[in-house]
């Protein structure tokens, strides 16, 4: 190719051409080859660097108190009472200290041998390095054999040597303090939320740390001060996270193996899961207290001890739909935690999101399956209702691919509807509104008043399942739960797609008293466990039936409930002349088709709640429902003495 169709560049390659960058320049060149970015994650992960230092001398025997503490101006300070980085004259390079070859030199530290650590997050010398070249200022405290000593750094280089500052008691281990550079984060600033968390999860992960948490920086969610020290591990740290969720085992499935023990090597795997219908599952894993987000050998290694032993446990029971349980179905509500320590672990890229050892797997598996299989056995009825769990998601996913195999053999699929299902016209969804009404009686008034195009009616007996805590087979085998969700098209869980949905709007229409109250909680309670995307794509509402009419002379006005109903009659009129006629509706059935489509129906004079999850607090939304519609009546009791003060009182 002519060198001028090459727009700028050089017209002449040589020596002069190469660039050799020097130090820590690459790291300030490229700072995505070495922590992945420069966005809000990558500024974190810089925090994690250091921390993770802290957490080896730790884990190593050498510490056991961390502190963390974010400071005004986007600064931050990591301290440990470990053993201190070496500050020593460094043998290979001469008139610089160890301290110093550490944090301004790639590839350099204390953790290529089993010398100075068994088992470590940090492995090629880079972490401490990088984040001093990003950082526009980085001191470092070392206080080792009673004696102070310091240095100071900027972009990576030594803003002097590092110098004594005294003898100091009761004090080791290394502290630093850095703040990221704006030259390459911008405006970004760090988080106390994030990284009050992050120093949280450490603690979990190693029973042995107790981690000192505090901020100048506050916000409405974080305080300032806290202390982390976790002895129960992985357990108190999935506990925490299902907080008050209803759980198929009433304990975790939780325990820790040494490798030195179990096979002559040095580390550890440690873990906790349990199954719950009140959330998707999830996997958090971690090798040697580093998160490994995008997994890797170690959660293989896991889910097939766990795979294994539910369905060896479903043999020995003879239960023979174990067998079609796979590790996607295990996801289905499954709540894993996962931490290896290993020698040597290999990652994926220096930000270490996947583990690649592949020795990994074999030894958590090895380690896991044993435990699972004797937990199982000593809890039999935690093992039954998982067990039945999973063979209800395996069904469902079968049961849909079969439906995607019959949808592709044939151009129309024969839909199967439940028999009380009054469907609508419509051939698309757009517009379409699915009312569920309480009883054959109101449903016959529903059907004068609906839109035949595009509304369709499903009435349902009377108080449906409450699903929250019900075994996976009682869902399943339940004939209200069962018409709703085959009037809808979808499945429950994390089968459930909103694409499948038959209708726009679904609709719950009940008795504007209390009996209606509570089937709609139910109805609302079903949805936001097994549906929760239909909520939150803005799918489900709350008919609001008037429950009194008001007739005078020719005029007639619906009121919603008492209060209103009393301000009319206060107000002595409502249109007409005369006595104003009180009528009382017991329930939708006792209606007219008139009253009912004017009222409740018609989308020109109704009116609709849409039922929503908070979206700043989604976590409170599901406590709410946990304490007022959980197996657990202390908590209703707990709530109506917290809450009873708010309620007026009554005249009965």
């Amino acid at each position: 190719m002519p060198n001028d169709l090459l727009s700028g560049a050089s017209q002449t390659y040589d020596a002069s051409s190469i660039e050799v960058l020097e130090g820590l320049e690459p790291v300030r060149k490229r700072p995505g080859m070495y922590i992945g970015g420069t966005d809000e994650r990558a500024l974190h992960h810089m925090v994690a660097e250091i921390l993770d230092n802290a957490m080896d001398e730790a884990v190593a025997g050498h510490a056991n108190r961390i502190e963390v503490e974010l400071h005004e101006g986007n600064a931050v300070t990591v301290r440990d009472n470990g053993r201190g980085i070496p500050v020593d004259p460094h043998p290979k390079f001469p008139g610089k200290s160890a301290l110093e070859v550490i944090l301004c030199t790639l590839h350099a530290g204390g953790k290529f041998s089993n010398k100075a650590y068994s088992t470590s997050g940090g492995l090629n010398g880079v972490g401490s390095s990088v984040v001093n070249a990003l950082s526009d200022l980085m001191t470092v405290q070392v206080a080792l054999n009673k004696e102070l000593y310091e240095q100071s750094f900027s972009r990576g280089l030594p803003r002097g040597p590092i110098r004594k500052l005294g003898p100091v008691q009761n004090r080791r281990g290394t502290t630093v303090t850095f703040r990221p550079d704006p030259e390459i984060f911008g405006h970004q600033t760090l988080k106390p939320a994030r990284l009050m968390r992050m120093a949280r999860s450490k603690a979990y992960l190693f029973s042995g740390v107790e981690i000192r948490w505090k901020t100048a920086v506050t916000d409405a969610d974080t305080p300032a001060e806290a202390v982390f020290h976790f002895p129960g591990g992985l357990s108190d740290y999935l506990t925490d996270t299902l907080e008050k969720a209803t759980t198929y085992a009433e304990r975790p499935f939780a325990g820790k193996v040494s490798f030195q023990e179990k096979y002559g090597l040095p580390g550890s795997v440690e873990w906790a899961i349990n199954w719950t219908p009140m959330r998707d599952g999830f996997i958090h894993s971690y090798c040697n207290t580093v998160p490994t987000p995008e997994g890797g050998t170690h959660e293989a290694g896991f889910w097939a001890a766990i795979l294994k032993g539910i369905r060896a446990y479903g043999e020995r029971i003879r239960n023979r739909k174990a067998d079609q349980i796979t590790r996607d179905d295990m996801l289905a509500g499954g709540s894993a935690l996962i931490s290896v320590f290993i020698r040597e672990p290999q990652f994926v890229g220096q930000t270490k999101d996947r583990l690649a050892t592949e020795e990994a797997a074999r030894l958590v598996e090895g380690a896991v399956r044993d435990h699972f299989d004797t937990w199982l056995a000593q809890d039999p009825k935690s093992a039954g209702a998982i067990l039945d769990f999973l063979v209800l998601r395996a069904e469902e996913r079968l049961r849909r691919r079969q439906e995607k195999e019959t949808a592709r053999k044939t151009a129309t699929k024969k839909l199967r509807l439940p028999g009380k299902l009054t469907d609508c016209t419509s051939k698309t969804r757009e517009g379409t509104e699915l009312f569920i009404v309480e009883g054959d009686s109101a449903g016959g008034s529903a059907k004068g008043a609906r839109d035949r195009e595009t509304q369709a009616l499903l009435p349902l007996k009377g108080k449906i399942l409450n699903v929250l805590g019900a075994a996976s087979a009682k869902l399943n085998d339940n004939s209200e739960i069962r018409d709703i969700c085959e009037a809808l098209g979808v499945s429950m869980g994390t089968r459930f797609k909103v694409d499948d949905l038959r209708y726009d709007k679904i609709i719950i229409m009940t008795d504007a008293d209390v009996d209606g109250a509570h089937i709609a909680s139910l109805l609302m309670t079903f949805f936001f466990t097994q549906m929760r995307p239909l909520i939150d794509k803005g799918h489900l509402y709350l008919a609001c039936p008037p429950l009194y009419r008001l007739t005078q002379g020719a005029h007639r006005i619906y009121v919603a409930d008492d209060v209103e109903k009393e301000a009319w009659l206060a107000k002595g009129s409502v249109g007409g002349k005369g006595k104003i006629d009180v009528q009382r509706f017991k329930g939708l059935g006792e209606m007219d088709a008139k009253d009912l489509k004017d009222t409740t129906m018609n989308p020109a004079t109704r009116k609709l709640i849409r039922v929503s999850i908070d979206e700043e607090a989604p976590g409170e939304t599901g406590d709410l429902v946990e304490r007022l519609m959980g197996k657990r009546p202390e908590l209703r009791f707990q709530y109506i003495q917290e809450n009873a003060r708010f309620v007026e009182e009554l005249d009965v």
